[in-house]
């Protein structure tokens, strides 16, 4: 087996990278205003106005096993290509349901960007697996620093085309993903994966093991339950964010920059967050996410004023940033290569599902109980992650590491 060398390594994240920053600006584009475009076609009862977000959450969780079938039968390059093309297929149909002011098709849209989406999550495993194993963390990182570019990308579109299809408020907006993901596949067409890298065709793989064997060891277990934590809070506290803004009097436009800023601090972190894990150690990072999720929190609890709930968003995006990062390396660590096609594919199908039942609950418990409800969920779910970590620990001294 070939082992990739860090330059390639590097070469391989920055196209990654680069592919993140454009095609992964299709996720902020959905997020920031699938909500007030739900909410703006429904009728009195404005309860699912946050459905078409789940619905992209949904689609990313439904398409988290057959992207990694697709990728691995195809290999990368062509895996993630495809990806393109239902990404773009998803904004045709968002953009068609807009025209026909259908709310229900307009979910089936967001649905479908979110498989799209679910190949983009793959990236940053495709960064690791071409990565030798001290630059796996980095790599990880370089991929999601990709991110930083989505924050100015995704949000701007939105802002500068929004009317562009008047009088069809936000379909020009879900228009600008078809050419996202065209941007998007020509830069994916330069990848490149060494013969015996993992994701290549023709590999040598070590035996398997057992699904069940991977999933039951503490490394896994917890870093997929800090991967969950981390994320479904980020999507709970963030879909509900623009509709608590815009019902405190904010126009749509300060609550699209507030999910700018916010989306910007969920992956500038990333160009040091490798470099601190190296230093430090994924458990430790992963801690650190938790506890600013709990000033995010803290933050948004204080008060209703703009600055408020931007600076929550703010943290809400770091504290993700560390807890997911260091949680994802945490995973990478407990795999083989001959594993990885399911493994990945069993932890965002995990991952994904929980992140959608929570931008649905966001939606019900802000309807239902408000702004201030969905930072107080913040607390218990932090605690058990923080929990997990310490016992973690534990179990540590009393056995060896399965890898």
């Amino acid at each position: 087996m070939t082992t990739p060398t860090a330059s390639d390594a590097r070469r391989t994240a920055l196209i990654l990278a680069a592919s993140q920053a454009i095609i992964g600006s299709a996720a902020p584009i959905a997020i920031s205003v699938g909500g007030l475009a739900g909410f703006m076609m429904l009728g009195s009862d404005k309860s699912l106005a946050t459905l078409p977000v789940t619905g992209f959450n949904v689609g990313v969780a439904l398409g988290a096993i057959p992207a990694a079938v697709i990728i691995r039968a195809l290999g990368q390059r062509g895996g993630f290509m495809t990806g393109t093309l239902v990404t773009a297929f998803g904004g045709f149909v968002a953009t068609l349901a807009l025209f026909n002011a259908s709310f229900w098709l307009f979910v089936a849209g967001l649905l479908g960007i979110g498989v799209g989406g679910a190949f983009v999550q793959q990236f940053r495993f495709a960064a690791a697996d071409n990565a030798p194993p001290e630059f796996k963390a980095r790599a990880i990182s370089f991929v999601l620093a990709g991110g930083v570019f989505t924050a100015l990308i995704g949000p701007q579109i939105v802002i500068f085309t929004r009317e562009l299809m008047a009088p069809v408020m936000f379909a020009g907006s879900f228009a600008s993903i078809l050419v996202l993901a065209a941007i998007g596949a020509v830069l994916l067409s330069f990848l490149r994966v060494a013969p015996g890298v993992a994701g290549a065709a023709g590999e040598a793989e070590a035996p398997a093991r057992p699904l069940r064997e991977i999933a039951l060891q503490p490394q896994f277990a917890v870093g997929l339950l800090c991967a969950v934590g981390s994320y479904a809070l980020m999507s709970f506290v963030m879909t509900g964010a623009p509709l608590a803004m815009v019902g405190c009097g904010f126009s749509p436009d300060e609550a699209t920059l507030g999910i700018s800023w916010h989306v910007m601090a969920m992956f500038a972190p990333s160009f040091f967050t490798g470099a601190l894990i190296t230093r430090f150690g994924k458990e430790t990072i992963v801690a650190t996410g938790l506890v600013i999720l709990i000033g995010c929190a803290l933050v948004a609890l204080s008060g209703i004023q703009l600055w408020q709930f931007w600076l929550a968003l703010i943290l809400l995006g770091l504290g993700w940033n560390f807890g997911f990062i260091g949680a994802t390396a945490m995973v990478a660590g407990t795999y083989r290569i001959s594993e990885k096609g399911k493994v990945q594919g069993l932890h965002d199908f995990v991952l994904f599902t929980s992140v959608a039942m929570a931008s649905l609950l966001s939606g019900v418990i802000y309807n239902t109980w408000g702004w201030e409800m969905l930072n107080w969920v913040v607390f218990p779910v932090t605690g058990l992650c923080l929990v997990a970590l310490v016992g973690l620990r534990f179990a540590r001294r009393a056995q060896p590491s399965p890898i």
